[in-house]
């Protein structure tokens, strides 16, 4: 069986904790919240500053999907001129650790990128009641 959760956002900088609460409400009590919630404010916030759904008008989508194995949690953006990836460990460059995290926190991750947007995703290990 198969439950999806979504919620669209205004592409503003203050919606990203918008998004984590929307996360944090639906997995209540779970033990593994905690990283979930914090891995879509890290992919919400590459939505906003890296995309087109920063700009103007611009909005994301955060999915949270159940299983009865898996949590997939997922934000999908506009679009924008670069394509989700995580950075060299030993670059200097400021910012690009954020995928490094969601890789850590996850069991599984990735991205899909589409001529209107890229979808982010995360997979979480998930028993179901």
């Amino acid at each position: 069986m198969f439950t999806k959760w979504s919620c669209a956002f205004p592409g503003l900088p203050e919606q990203v904790a918008e998004a984590r609460h929307f996360v944090a409400a639906l997995l209540h009590g779970w033990s593994g919240a905690d990283d979930a919630v914090l891995v879509v404010g890290e992919l919400a916030a590459n939505a906003v500053k890296h995309t087109q759904s920063g700009e103007i008008g611009g909005w994301f989508l955060v999915s949270v999907g159940f299983r009865d194995d898996r949590l997939r949690v997922q934000v999908k953006d506009q679009g924008g001129d670069r394509v989700p990836q995580m950075c060299d460990v030993t670059s200097h460059e400021e910012g690009g650790r954020g995928l490094m995290m969601v890789a850590a926190c996850s069991k599984d991750w990735g991205a899909v990128t589409t001529p209107d947007g890229s979808r982010v995703w995360a997979d979480f290990a998930w028993e179901s009641a």
